[in-house]
This record gives C-alpha cells, structure tokens and sequence, in this order.
C-alpha cells in the first residue's frame, strides 16, 4: 500500500514540472501571433475613448460630444470601445488516444492541442475576454490567474482512450472552441455541437492528426493496440487495410464538416507536424472576426 502514495506523489510532481515549460511556450507562441496592442477593437459601451465620428440619425442626443461639435458645424459622437467581455469556454481533449506520436522528432497530439489550447486563452484573456472550460469545473474568468488555471488543468490525463466533448453548463450566446483527435464515437460530438447551438453557441472545431495517421504507413504483421490498451488488433498483412482506413478517415472528416456546418461552427484541420503558430493564427482569427459570434 505504501508504494500507491509514492507513485501518486511522482505523478504529482511530474505533472508540476511540465506546468512551466507549457506556459512558456504557450505565451511564446501567443506572443509571435500578437499584433499590436490587440488589433480587436471595436465601438460599442466603455470607458476607453476610441474616436470620434459624425453623429447619424437615431443617436440619442446623450451621446453628442458638444466640445467636439463646437469646433465646426457639424456633431461629433464620441465613441468608446467595446468592453463587454465575451465567454469563450474550451474542451482540450485529455483522452488517452491524444497521447500518440508517430515519431520522436512530433509532439504528441495532446501536447500541440494543450499548447494550441492555452495560447489562444492567452490572447483572448489579453483581449479583455473571459475564458474557462467546458462544465462546471472552472467557469469562465478573466486574468493571468485564469490562464494559470487553464494550465494547470491541461496537466491531467484522462484514463479512458477517447473522451467524449464535454458540453455541460454551456452559456447562452458564448464562443467555444473543441480541440481533438475526434477519434472517439462521433455521436457524441453531434450531441455536443447540438446542445451548443441550442443554446446559441458558435465555435471551432480543431481536428488533430499525427502525420501518419493521414496517410497509414504499415505494412506486413502489425499490431495495433490503443494507447490506453482497451483495443487490440493483430494483422500479418497490414497493408490491406490502408484503403478501408483512408476511407474511413475520410469519412469522418466529411462528417465532422457537416455537424459544424449544420450548427455553425467552423472546421478546422491541424497535422503535429505543421507550424504550431499558423494553426493558432487561423484559430485567432476564426474566433474572432471568422463569424463566430
């Protein structure tokens, strides 16, 4: 029984040490993509002056800037930006089937997906947003505490081979973004994405691949066995089974494409062996001027 602690404690402290290397690269990352000051600006309610505009019909009078206006005859708005923060809420797939790399010189799926996950938190949270994760276990905040949270969250694996997309306590009207393999029972996805757009929440779906799991390079006697160990499958010729598994690929990716495309959302495909900073580019910007709103 002594040894129970003692592996938990190592886990423990496995866990922490990775802890500041993946804030590191996350606010790396978030750092190389960072335009100016935000680049998101918009008018709406606030305290931050932003510009003045010419007043048009159906603007309450409240609004006229009268030292602006006496400059010359026309009235003058004077604009404030936008600070209503928006609720993005995240799902960083943990499952154990994220924990593959083909190669050593790859990250493995769940790395780049915990990286992409937290340095697009570190932009929103630098934009003023609230952000948290999907359920109930940490709601969305604002802050450099939030994103310390995120992290440290991002440091727990999950025992089962592939977790479903957890969609509890969704908010009315937020943003989300979902990152996984998707190699997981797709009924739970569209059962996610439809609880979400019931309650008006537009995302991005990211879809994380190993390079080889794109194009199967096995051959003769394979095995086959789940990162978790729950599946196993022997083949002496491996090779005849590329074309059923390219087709099957295929077909998921059609459908993934199509729940997004019936609820809102956006589709997104990333390879581990990709720039890490153009995915989260494309990410950026998806959230953020790509409709989802």
């Amino acid at each position: 029984m002594s040894s129970q602690p003692t592996a938990l404690r190592a886990k423990a402290e496995e866990q922490a040490a990775s802890l500041p290397a993946l804030l590191a690269r996350a606010e790396h990352l978030a750092g190389a993509v960072l335009l100016g000051d935000h680049g998101r600006r918009r008018a709406g309610l606030g305290d931050d002056f932003w510009q003045y505009r010419p007043a048009q019909v159906g603007d309450s009078r409240r609004l006229i800037d009268h030292r602006r206006s006496a400059r010359g005859d026309q009235e003058f708005v004077r604009e404030r930006e936008w600070q209503i923060a928006q609720s993005v809420m995240l799902w960083v797939d943990q499952g154990a089937s994220m924990r593959f790399s083909s190669d050593d010189a790859l990250p493995h799926k769940a790395d780049r997906a915990r990286l992409l996950g937290l340095a697009v938190a570190i932009l929103l949270v630098r934009g003023g947003e609230r952000v948290g994760l999907t359920g109930t276990t940490l709601p969305p905040r604002r802050g450099n505490a939030q994103v310390l949270r995120l992290a440290e969250s991002f440091t727990t694996d999950a025992v089962e081979d592939y977790a479903p997309p957890e969609h509890r306590a969704m908010i009315p009207s937020a943003r989300a973004l979902f990152i996984s393999d998707f190699m997981g029972d797709i009924e739970e996805v569209k059962l996610a994405l439809t609880k979400a757009a019931d309650r008006g929440v537009r995302g991005v779906l990211m879809h994380v691949l190993d390079p080889s799991e794109e194009v199967f390079p096995f051959r003769g006697r394979t095995i086959f066995e789940s990162v978790g160990g729950s599946l196993r499958h022997e083949t002496l010729k491996a090779n005849e089974l590329k074309t059923r598994y390219l087709a099957r690929l295929a077909e998921r990716k059609e459908e993934l494409q199509k729940i997004c495309t019936v609820t809102g959302w956006q589709y997104g495909l990333h390879h581990t062996g990709a720039s890490a900073q153009s995915a989260l580019l494309w990410l950026y910007r998806a959230l953020d001027t790509g409709g989802v709103r």
